[in-house]
């Protein structure tokens, strides 16, 4: 083929010496000696090649600095390049030549010229400069080692070349050859070509075996751990296999398929590290166990418990300061201070997008006052689930941070059943009656809920069943209590006391009137057009027939009057509804069971004073009685008064002692009289320091025979110094002189704030007196002033009179 494409080609004359036509070549180095087949297809490089074939078919390849140059100059190309020798030719269909060449010698471009569409370069031959010396022969050991090194790694070497190397003949060529077969880079391949000196080019070739070496040793151990992985993959699989047949024989293969549902459903959880390794270590476990074993029972149980939890489901809370108001609203009259809290939360929440931590709030107050509902209410305003937790009666530390699964029947803690049941991670948990919890020789539950109500600890809540941290950081919690005194002290540092008292008359009959009347007929199926009951029937029922802070017993007596209106229509079938009338309610719900204490309202009022007092089911009066008898200065406290009591009436008789002079008393009372102090009522105990100046009001009374004002009612505590101080339930209180028809009520100075933020409903009719000290109460309570009034004045007068 090449003989055809000569005789074509009209021959020339011998060219000048060292000048050669330029073939330019793309990502393509040709070192001397080897064979390399080559497509050419540009038109100066084609003409090069038909240059070459005139003149003896040598030509200068040389490689381009840049391939996408498409018409490359002297400057896009190499320096330093090979002189080459075509040994065979063939043309392609589309013009192209297809050509064979072998490297002959180095070689160097000393300038260039164009001629008739291709470059013509001048060029000197480049010759190895070879010194067989002790260093080369080193080198060559070197590079032959390394070689060897390289052939055991790579099993593409050719075996003939590796019988060249250990036979060595010519280190100049054998380098080259070693080079093209390396899988050196572009550059490194030119860097090699242009390096005439033998030492260079072994020291060089030396480097990149090394390299070569290297990357071969590092795919080999790469290859060794896929393989490895990849077998002990087809290992388990197969062994995984053998199992599941195995299972099938035995008729276990609906356990297994439940195992790999339980995995797929962890996945799809998102579970923390420590959780997703707690389960797949009892899944583990739950493959090799016989599934109605009691240690498989005892394992599902833990993997259920853990994959029903929320671990990352929240609910959208709802911050709407409007809706929340309305919600509240709608649901209870009154309790202004705690809706005030829930609104001041929603308002922050709205404001804050980065406020997560959610606030513990404590709901303290008597039984009925609706604790419990406005719990509901808080989580419906926000938006949340749910969900109540009873503390009433636990004693043990395992009911709040449940039971190790060594026991059997172990179960995790109220908290994280509560989590279960809400099924998010924000939901508004109730602790209902915290301050009902015991303790014994089981643990204390309170100390174990320090945790769940610290927010700098809840975060990481660590239940005994499930062995891993639970963030409980999110949940908005809120307790109720009656009784601030059964908080546990670092319990109630934790949370946010908020006061609920109990309810005014006005506010009962508006609750029975917007809640309770609905809700009953609603129940019942009773239309309200059926049922007429009057405001001035429920104020009867409220005052007579209830003593509550609340209005759970009204709730009872107004079903009581449905159903027996539902009785009644049903007898007589004439009636289409029934109004209800104060007979009727005499008639159903029996004579008043709850009348108003009677005052002792005659002028003569000797030892006789009128105290106020607070009880769970609201605020009441207390007539304290007093009397001094001929004896040997015994005092007598009756009435099952509480230690705290008995000291007051102590405190008030040293004080009276200590100013005995001042109120015309005489020094020697203490010893030649018996005082006696009664509280009515004696069945029901009573205890507390604010009837102090009570007593000392009634005391001074009878010792001086000054009578007390009927229309007169105090509280407060006294000091041996006949301080006043700050007592509590004002409130209610006030209410109860209010309903008794008590004008004026003697306060401590210190709760004047108290009283300021108080509705004016409780103060109407009322005229409150501020006192500081025992002075001013005796001033204030006494017919006569007793710093100017004594017992002689009163004696004289008795003794002229029955003279006469």
């Amino acid at each position: 083929m090449d003989s055809e494409i000569t005789k074509n080609i009209p021959r020339q004359q011998t060219p000048l010496a060292n000048t050669l036509p330029l073939l330019p070549l793309k990502n393509v180095i040709i070192l001397p000696k080897s064979i390399l087949p080559i497509i050419v297809g540009r038109t100066m490089s084609i003409r090069a090649v038909e240059e070459a074939l005139r003149h003896d078919k040598i030509l200068f390849i040389s490689t381009q600095k840049n391939a996408d140059v498409e018409n490359p100059t002297e400057k896009d190309v190499f320096e330093y390049g090979t002189r080459a020798t075509i040994l065979q030719i063939m043309r392609m269909p589309n013009g192209a030549l297809k050509i064979l060449v072998e490297g002959i010698s180095r070689a160097r471009i000393i300038k260039s010229e164009n001629q008739d569409g291709f470059i013509n370069i001048h060029y000197e031959d480049l010759s190895t400069h070879v010194e067989n010396s002790t260093d080369l022969q080193a080198l060559w050991r070197n590079v032959k080692k390394l070689y060897e090194d390289y052939a055991k790694f790579n099993d593409k070497v050719p075996h003939d070349l590796m019988t060249l190397v250990k036979d060595v003949q010519d280190m100049d060529t054998i380098a080259d050859t070693l080079a093209v077969h390396l899988n050196l880079s572009f550059y490194e391949r030119q860097e090699i070509l242009e390096t005439v000196d033998l030492k260079e080019r072994l020291l060089k070739l030396s480097k990149f075996l090394t390299q070569e070496i290297e990357i071969l040793e590092t795919e080999q151990r790469i290859k060794g751990r896929v393989q490895n992985q990849v077998e002990k993959n087809q290992r388990e699989y197969y062994l995984t296999e053998q199992i599941k047949a195995i299972q099938k024989e035995l008729g276990r293969e609906d356990h297994q398929s439940e195992i790999v549902q339980i995995r797929n459903k962890v996945k799809s959880l998102n579970l923390p590290e420590e959780a997703n390794e707690k389960v797949e270590k009892e899944l583990k476990r739950l493959e090799q166990m016989p599934p109605l074993s009691a240690e498989a029972v005892v394992s599902r149980n833990y993997v259920d418990w853990i994959t029903s939890l929320p671990w990352n489901e929240q609910s959208k809370d709802r911050i709407s300061i409007v809706q929340a108001e309305a919600i509240l609203n709608k649901k209870h009259a009154g309790l202004s201070k705690a809706k005030e809290r829930i609104i001041e939360f929603i308002a922050a929440k709205k404001y804050s997008k980065s406020l997560e931590r959610s606030p513990i709030i404590c709901l303290v107050g008597p039984p009925g006052v609706g604790k419990t509902s406005l719990g509901q209410s808080i989580a419906e305003s926000l938006g949340r689930e749910f969900v109540r937790i009873s503390l009433g009666g636990i004693r043990d530390e395992a009911e709040i941070r449940g039971h190790r699964r060594t026991y059997i029947g172990a179960l995790p803690g109220k908290i994280i059943q509560a989590m279960r049941k809400a099924k998010t991670m924000n939901p508004v948990i109730l602790l209902d009656e915290i301050d009902k919890m015991t303790r014994d020789i089981h643990g204390d539950p309170a100390a174990a809920l320090l945790e769940v109500l610290d927010p700098e600890q809840n975060k990481f809540f660590v239940d005994h069943f499930l062995e891993v941290e639970y963030d409980l950081s999110k949940v908005m919690f809120v307790a109720t209590a009656n009784m601030i005194d059964g908080i546990p002290l670092p319990l109630y540092d934790r949370m946010e006391i908020i006061t609920l008292p109990g309810y005014i008359d006005e506010e009962k009959i508006t609750i029975a009137r917007k809640f309770l009347l609905p809700k009953s007929l609603k129940e019942h199926d009773f239309e309200p057009q059926k049922f007429k009951l009057s405001d001035e029937l429920l104020e009867l029922i409220v005052s007579q027939y209830t003593r509550e802070a609340g209005v759970r017993q009204l709730e009872r007596l107004i079903n009581k009057l449905i159903r027996k209106s539902i009785q009644e229509l049903l007898k007589d079938k004439k009636k289409t509804s029934i109004e209800i009338t104060k007979d009727l309610i005499q008639e159903w719900l029996g004579f008043p069971k709850y009348k108003k204490t009677s005052l002792d309202q005659s002028k003569e009022r000797f030892g006789l004073a009128t105290g106020l007092a607070w009880t769970e089911s609201g605020g009441d009066i207390l007539e304290i009685e007093s009397t001094i008898l001929s004896g040997k200065g015994n005092v007598t406290l009756t009435g099952q008064l509480g230690e705290v009591m008995q000291e007051s009436a102590q405190a008030a008789l040293s004080y009276i002692r200590s100013r005995a002079k001042v109120l015309n008393i005489n020094n020697s009372f203490h010893s030649n009289k018996d005082i006696h102090v009664h509280l009515p009522e004696g069945a029901t105990p009573k205890d507390g320091p604010s009837a102090g100046i009570t007593m000392c009001v009634a005391l001074v009374s009878a010792l001086t025979k000054n009578p007390t004002r009927s229309e007169v009612a105090m509280t407060g505590e006294i000091t041996l110094r006949g301080r006043v101080l700050a007592v509590g339930g004002l409130k209610e209180k006030l209410l109860a002189a209010q309903q008794h028809g008590i004008k004026t009520v003697l306060v401590p100075k210190e709760n004047e704030d108290d009283i300021r933020e108080m509705d004016k409903e409780v103060k109407t009719n009322l005229k409150v007196v501020f006192v500081e000290n025992m002075d001013q109460v005796l001033e204030n309570a006494l017919v006569n002033n007793p710093f100017t009034h004594g017992p002689k004045k009163i004696r004289r007068k008795k003794r002229t009179k029955k003279n006469n």
